[in-house]
């Protein structure tokens, strides 16, 4: 059974959706990587492409779910993660120290610009949009 989840976005603490996911773990989560591809989505929140077989890294932390409320929280996460734009998927991944997590896989439909780094918090600004009057 996996019992972890690695995020990489706004389900880190100090982002907008922590607080619908610091209810269900324990402990203060373990900095980890995954391999793929992070993108900015342009709506203030990332896309991963998980790809076990890149040479890139995704950078993130892996939280243990609370046993007692595991299928609570996941039901409540793929809710929220199936609302947003891109219509993402709770896919199963090994982090780079070989733990195997639950995380959100970007679905399709959206404009992405891809973040070198791999972190979300270190992406590139996006230039201003225009609008036409």
């Amino acid at each position: 059974m996996v019992t972890e989840l690695f995020v990489y976005g706004t389900l880190l603490p100090g982002d907008v959706r922590w607080p619908l996911l610091e209810r269900y773990v324990t402990g203060e989560g373990t900095p980890d990587t995954a391999s793929g591809l992070l993108y900015d989505t342009g709506l203030d929140y990332p896309a991963a492409i998980f790809d076990e077989s890149a040479t890139t890294l995704i950078l993130g932390r892996r939280y243990s779910l609370r046993i007692d409320v595991i299928d609570e929280a996941l039901r409540e996460l793929d809710i929220e993660e199936d609302t947003v734009d891109g219509l993402y998927t709770r896919v199963e991944v090994t982090t780079q120290n070989g733990t195997r997590c639950w995380a959100y896989a970007y679905g399709t439909g959206l404009d992405l610009t891809p973040i070198p780094s791999g972190n979300w918090f270190d992406r590139p600004p996006r230039p201003p949009q225009q609008f036409n009057s």
